[in-house]
């Protein structure tokens, strides 16, 4: 889905559990710090931010990593319909349609169940609501976890490489009238039932302003990039629209979070959205500077 270029380098996923970014001026494959091997690591939970900017293409790749991985995906998708993800992960080789069907992909339309719970019929046996928290006084997440939980446990004769969780975007709960406390609890116990019980991963995205007076959402923002093994941090230019680069992504590795105590490794590279895919370079060298 990507390319990271000091010229022009074009990614490849050629290993179901790797990202190769192939130098086509060297001919070398070589594994970017941080991208490659860490998202699909067992137990680890990353973080997508976005400032000034839209970072929704971090999850589109995730998404079909995770699913050409062979990997069990609960994906709860808050901000988008289903059809829009769809479209997407077509233009990058994967049918979240075929993945429903198989079983590999459980998909939680966040819009869809809004309705059901605030406008449709009683709640049924064996059809459990989510989102019901909506339409409660209390801010209670448990039936939100509870549906990551079940989507994925694992049953006989699973042949699953693992199991990853997605959430976008983890801020609409929050203007859904959950609180910060819930929001971090339901985090906290998808990190115990998916990272440590299941080996498997999370990634979450969440937006965020420098300036913003929403000072729910950033305290889960802050509170998240402190339990965070990963962080892909996407942020719009400083100087304003380029129709060359889109903007930066900053890319911390937690390595303080590890026994060692050691410091965490931060990269930042620039970055342009294409139609299928994203390529990314080193500030100041993009394909108009060059």
């Amino acid at each position: 889905m990507s390319a990271f270029t000091e010229g022009l380098v074009t990614a490849t996923v050629t290993k179901p559990r790797e990202l190769i970014w192939n130098d086509s001026r060297s001919g070398q494959a070589r594994q970017i710090p941080g991208i490659g091997a860490l998202p699909y690591s067992n137990g680890k939970f990353t973080l997508l931010r976005d400032t000034r900017t839209d970072g929704s293409f971090l999850v589109h790749h995730f998404l079909s990593f995770y699913l050409r991985a062979g990997c069990k995906v609960c994906f709860v998708a808050l901000l988008q319909s289903f059809s829009h993800y769809n479209i997407v992960a077509q233009k990058l080789g994967v049918s979240l349609t075929a993945a429903k069907e198989r079983g590999q992909l459980v998909f939680l339309e966040g819009l869809g169940s809004c309705l059901d719970v605030l406008f449709g019929e009683e709640e049924q046996a064996g059809r459990p609501r989510p989102l019901r928290f909506i339409s409660e006084s209390a801010s209670d997440l448990r039936a939100l976890f509870e549906f990551v939980r079940t989507s994925l446990a694992p049953a006989a004769g699973d042949a699953w490489q693992g199991r990853a969780l997605l959430v976008d975007d983890l801020g609409v709960l929050l203007s859904l009238g959950a609180a910060p406390v819930a929001v971090l609890d339901f985090v906290h116990y998808c990190r115990v039932a998916v990272c440590s019980q299941l080996q498997g991963n999370i990634v979450v995205l969440v937006h965020s302003s420098e300036d913003s007076e929403d000072e729910e959402n950033e305290l889960v923002v802050t509170s998240l990039c402190h339990h965070s093994d990963l962080i892909l941090w996407a942020e719009g230019l400083a100087t304003g629209f380029c129709k060359d680069v889109h903007g930066q992504l900053k890319i911390i590795r937690r390595a303080s979070l590890q026994l060692g105590g050691e410091q965490d490794v931060l990269q930042i590279y620039q970055y342009k959205i294409q139609d299928k895919n994203v390529t990314f370079f080193a500030r100041g060298l993009s394909a108009a500077v060059l």
